[in-house]
Parts: structure tokens; C-alpha cells; sequence
């Protein structure tokens, strides 16, 4: 029986997983990434490189210009990429960002027929993001069935989050299992044009430690410092 699923595929090690499992589980994948105006493109790279080694039926990108609202160091290059930790919701934060993904992973999936949708979030390692939470999902998928023509027929769409009460180490660990290739997965928030790590950021930090405390060693590219 086809089981067709959107996998949100954003090239990090994340989305990967994510990817990975869905595939695992027997799903036929449609990976979608999202020119949403980020700092740089790497991580648009690596989603292509990893919808093909990972099995994708189909990978597509569209766009959205969240750079022109702004509000976030990933989208307005005036706001720095904090390089130390912070409290409360980081400037990393991209305003409506899995919102608006969600929303286009499922007009997608009602194309496709599928009642299923992967996304890669996970809220130990980002609590400060809000749209990374077990509520924004649940609440999605409640909106979803009352707002697409598969829901109120009765074949509402399921988003998944397989991640979103796991460790990083645990993600490492999954994927290694599945054979995910992190090497070839971009993480950093301002990777420069060949994918390398600046090691500094938020995400660089997370990613370090979660190899760290995996036992894997790290094939993070980083820039030479």
C-alpha cells in the first residue's frame, strides 16, 4: 500500500533524521525545503544532497520572503548570530517560520493525497523557539483538519514530530543507525558558501555536544578558525 508523507527536509541533522525515519517506516517520501531568505544557501545544498542519498521520490523548494519581514538574525543580516548562550527566545527566532512551512507541507500533502507530515522539530534543544513545541503541533494539525477540504471529508492530516522529546545524542544515534550521512548535513546558522561551520553559533554549539555526548565522532566541516 503507498503511504505518501511530505518530509519538511531543511538539510540539517534534524530534518535528516527525520527524512530517514519516515522512510524506515515505510513511507514514500516528498521532501520540501524553503527559500525563506536564511543567511545562506549551504543548508539548501545539503537538503538536495540529502533527499537523494536518503530516497526521496520527489524534492522540491519553494520560497517565501521572510526576509522582508525580518525580525530574526537569520533572515536580517543588521542582527547579529549570537555567538554566546542566551535566555528567553534567541534572535535565531524566525517569526511564523514553521507556520508557514507547515502550511505549505500540507497544501502539498492534500495535493498528493497523503495524510501524513514529517517535521524535524524538537523542543530539549530549542525550548526557547516556540514553534517548536508539542502545542504549536498539536494545534496545526487541529487547524488543518478544519481547513483543508481532506479534513472536513474526514481524512484530516496527521503532522508528526518524531523528534521533539528527544536528546540530540538520541538523534545521532537514530540516524547513525539508519545510516544518515551527517558530514553532508549543514547545520550552522552562517555556514559559509561550501557548507563549513563557523563552530560558534547556537546550533554549532548544540550539534558539538550532542556528537560529544552520542560517542559519534563529529564530521561537522568547520572553517578554519
Amino acid at each position: 500500500m503507498i503511504k505518501p508523507a511530505v518530509i519538511l527536509l531543511s538539510g540539517g541533522l534534524d530534518s535528516a533524521t527525520t527524512l530517514a525515519m519516515a522512510r524506515a517506516d515505510g513511507f514514500d517520501c516528498y521532501a520540501l525545503s524553503v527559500e525563506y531568505g536564511q543567511r545562506h544557501s549551504s543548508e539548501l545544498d545539503a537538503a538536495a544532497r540529502m533527499a537523494r542519498t536518503l530516497g526521496a521520490l520527489e524534492h522540491r523548494t519553494m520560497r517565501v520572503d521572510l526576509a522582508g519581514i525580518g525580525g530574526s538574525a537569520l533572515t536580517d543580516s543588521n542582527i547579529a548570530v549570537p555567538e554566546a548562550p542566551t535566555s528567553g527566545i534567541p534572535a535565531t527566532y524566525v517569526p511564523a517560520r514553521n507556520t508557514l512551512m507547515l502550511a505549505l507541507a500540507l497544501g502539498w500533502a492534500e495535493v498528493l493525497g497523503s495524510q501524513d507530515i514529517f517535521i524535524g522539530v524538537n523542543a530539549i534543544d530549542f525550548a526557547g523557539y516556540p514553534d517548536c513545541r508539542a502545542e504549536f503541533i498539536a494545534a496545526f494539525e487541529n487547524m488543518a483538519a478544519l481547513a483543508t477540504r481532506a479534513g472536513v471529508e474526514g481524512q484530516p492530516c496527521r503532522v508528526h514530530a518524531p523528534l521533539i522529546s528527544w536528546t540530540k545524542a538520541q538523534i545521532i544515534r537514530a540516524g547513525v543507525r539508519l545510516g544518515v550521512d551527517f558530514g553532508a548535513t549543514v547545520s550552522c546558522y552562517q555556514a559559509d558558501e561550501l557548507g563549513r561551520a563557523c563552530g560558534r553559533c547556537d546550533s554549532c554549539r548544540i550539534r558539538k555536544s550532542g556528537f560529544e555526548a552520542a560517542g559519534v565522532p563529529d564530521p561537522t566541516h568547520y572553517r578554519a578558525v
